[in-house]
């Protein structure tokens, strides 16, 4: 019978290229999962070592393995190309560094063995991802295992099959349940069973053994409300005897896209609300244990959330098993991001091609995602478009059950060809944030629509950047302040709430997460669009507002927790809850009763230090506020030079250029365009390789032009300084405007 042993101990690790090399290195004990960018790919800078590193083990042949049997390693993640090497005999490379893969090393194991694993995450041009906004982490950063089989046995390699593929139809009340197993070795039959009632035997022809039960009044699996989850099994027969034995989870549903009402599931019109999610963690990396895995997945279940966009790879096996178990409607994709590579189209196909064979039987995924972003940093080229032709024909060869998607960069023309690939589509918008207002969101989503009236269309990315520490009485675009993104997300909540035929919105994202990349808002190699800090240790009020949104669970939040010191003598008090009615006390003192629907807003005079509560019947939560002379600097994000309003009226002389016309304007004039270029090019540097890539975008620049040149400053607050744009406004200041006559 099958055996797994897990090999996550008594690993040593060098940072070497080569054995050569690590001969004379001493090498460093290490427990999987384990990573080497746990701490460089986090600290910013753009400099976490990407390249070439070792891992070895030493084991015993296992106790209970038998002549005739066979060996295999497996590998659950290992970023991001792997090279295993048994008792000195190369065995396989494997490049993609989020998928499993197994070895065979029966031919090779002794009875005292040595493993080397060469693991690699430099740049290349063939490997995916190579351009993105997240760190690269390397390492055996995911479960190793030991598997030995008989002879006859399920198949283990190829494409890091599972050996057994359920496939449920939903037909009324019944479900047509289609089981089929790969068989390697002599073997006779297989026995099929479900719940270990339903159970008939299939013979095993060509290496394959299937079987069709016809369930009567199925259990549904139906969203967070009821998962419910049945097992297949399968038992391999040869010689008279069971060789080898294999189960799955699978579930019952039925699911389809309305282009007016959004998703259905199980024939009722059901919203996809939810977040994306990284798999990575403060001084952690991606080398997450169960238990990380797992509280990520309460967290977002505490938030009433009801599905994840598992970005930008394939994730944990764990974690797909925790939503199938939760209910949480899943996209799964691979890392075919930002950048189209010629080189990198084989890579794809083999990414995605394990992806649907590892997942297939997850019944939480309900769409494959071809790529993210493609188009950021080029043009849709002749060989990007076979790219995804190729993959997109692959997904419907391998799965006719679920569609295919695509998240589109916000500067991708909406007639684009690219579009009409994929089966449904989304949108990544940064309106409000990156530039424009928040109003474009809806109005993009609106006209959208009315052009495309027979296209399913979602929201895949949509987030601002707040660093915790940053506080406002009057937040704006840029400021990094955890105010700012409360007015952001209540605006974007609002936005969804009224279209309906969004099939799935997804907020980007659940947790601050790395990108060594980016320097700004006051933190280093961080991207702070999370709902929850990178650490879990702090959910940012923003989590509270989608809280009163999607959750049942009663509660009560009063923002502004870390907004302590005010200078203003009327302050602004905000109240998340899911409760039909608020009381607001101050010091004991009932200030106001309102009713209303998620956030409250109340005004409140401070002249010392305060105690404010806001209670909901038994439900209560409460802050401190003390009044102060003058804006307290560390909850600002500081400008360098400490220039707080960067211009006076006599900044401006009428018939010159400056910062308040327009990017169209400024770049149509030769010296004047120079000028900015420069300032823009240092802007986008700050948020790393992805925005720097978008320098030559037309689209992006279309989008640009009409905008003030100071309204998109505001918004590179930390990339460049108030007294830099001081300079630049007296550069432009220096060029006429020709007259116009």
């Amino acid at each position: 019978m099958r055996t797994t042993e897990n090999f996550n101990n008594g690993w040593y690790f060098v940072k070497a290229a080569d054995m050569a090399a690590a001969q004379t290195m001493e090498w460093e004990k290490v427990t999987l999962p384990h990573t080497w960018n746990n701490i460089d790919g986090q600290d910013g800078g753009n400099d976490y070592y990407r390249g070439t590193c070792l891992y070895r083990k030493g084991f015993h042949r296992p106790h209970f393995w038998k002549t005739g049997d066979r060996a295999f390693l497996e590998f659950n993640g290992a970023a991001m190309t792997a090279s295993v090497e048994v008792n000195g005999k190369f065995l396989k490379t494997h490049d993609g560094g989020y998928s499993t893969f197994r070895v065979d090393i029966t031919d090779v194991m002794e009875e005292e063995n040595q493993i080397y694993v060469a693991v690699d995450n430099s740049a290349n041009d063939r490997v995916y991802p190579q351009k993105a906004d997240f760190t690269f982490y390397g390492g055996l950063y995911r479960d190793v295992n030991l598997i030995c089989v008989p002879g006859s046995h399920f198949e283990l390699e190829k494409d890091g099959t599972p050996g057994i593929k359920v496939t449920p139809v939903i037909k009324g009340k019944d479900a047509e349940v289609h089981v089929v197993t790969w068989v390697c070795g002599k073997a006779e039959r297989v026995h099929f069973s479900i719940e270990g009632e339903m159970a008939m035997d299939a013979e095993v022809m060509d290496g394959k053994a299937e079987a069709v039960f016809l369930m009567r009044d199925v259990h549904l699996w139906n969203g967070v409300q009821d998962p419910f989850l049945y097992t297949a099994k399968a038992e391999l027969f040869a010689d008279g005897e069971i060789k080898d034995c294999i189960q799955t989870g699978f579930g019952c549903r039925s699911f389809s896209f309305d282009k007016e009402k959004g998703f259905i599931l199980n024939g009722r019109p059901y919203p996809l609300r939810g977040v994306s999610r990284h798999q990575d963690r403060a001084g952690v990396g991606n080398a997450l244990t169960r238990e990380m895995h797992w509280e990520d997945m309460e967290i977002i279940k505490e938030m009433g959330a009801n599905t994840i966009r598992l970005a930008h790879y394939q994730h944990d096996q764990y974690f797909y098993d925790l939503a199938d178990e939760a209910g949480m409607v899943v996209w799964a994709e691979i890392p075919y991001i930002t950048q189209h590579m010629e080189n990198g189209r084989q890579n794809t196909l083999d990414q995605m091609r394990e992806l649907i064979t590892q997942c297939f039987n997850h019944p939480s995924i309900v769409c494959w995602g071809l790529s993210n972003e493609i188009t950021a940093s080029g043009n849709v080229t002749g060989d990007l478009m076979e790219n995804h032709r190729l993959l997109n024909e692959l997904c419907h060869q391998m799965d006719q059950t679920r569609p295919t998607t695509m998240a589109h960069v916000f500067m991708l023309e909406t007639d684009s060809p690219l579009i009409d690939i994929a089966d449904i589509g989304s949108y990544n918008l940064y309106f409000g944030w990156y530039l424009g207002e928040l109003s474009q969101n809806d109005s993009f989503f609106d006209e959208y629509h009315d052009r495309f009236p027979n296209r399913s269309i979602g929201f895949s990315e949509y987030g601002a950047d707040a660093n915790p520490k940053y506080q406002s009485a009057a937040p704006e675009r840029g400021d990094y302040s955890e105010s700012y993104q409360c007015i952001y997300h209540e605006h974007l909540l609002d936005c969804i709430e009224n279209r309906p035929y969004l099939w799935a919105t997804h907020v980007w994202n659940m947790f601050d997460f790395a990108a060594d990349g980016r320097d700004e808002g006051g933190a280093h190699g961080l991207n702070q669009k999370g709902l929850v800090t990178i650490d879990r240790k702090l959910k940012k009020d923003a989590f509270y507002l989608y809280k009163a949104a999607w959750s049942s669970e009663p509660f009560i939040h009063l923002c502004g927790n870390r907004y302590v010191d005010r200078s203003e003598t009327v302050t602004d008090i905000k109240v998340y809850t899911n409760q039909p009615c608020v009381e607001l006390y101050v010091d004991g003192k009932l200030l106001e009763k309102k009713e209303g629907k998620r956030a409250f807003g109340f005004k409140v005079l401070i002249t010392g230090e305060h105690l404010i509560e806001a209670k909901s019947g038994s439900l209560s939560d409460g802050i401190r506020v003390c009044k102060v002379d003058r804006p307290n600097p560390e909850y600002q994000f500081a400008q360098e030079g400490g220039i707080i309003n960067w211009f006076d009226k006599e900044d401006f002389k009428p018939g010159y250029y400056s910062v308040k016309d327009t990017m169209g304007v400024l770049q149509a004039h030769p010296e004047a365009g120079v000028i900015v270029g420069k300032k823009m090019e240092k802007a986008r540097a700050s948020r790393g390789d992805v925005a720097k890539s978008t320098q030559g975008n037309k689209n992006l620049q279309k989008m640009m032009a009409g905008m003030t040149l100071e309204s998109i400053l505001k918004q590179a607050k930390g990339a460049i300084t108030a007294e830099q744009i001081k300079e630049l406004n007296d550069a432009l200041q220096q060029i006429r405007k020709a007259e116009i006559r």
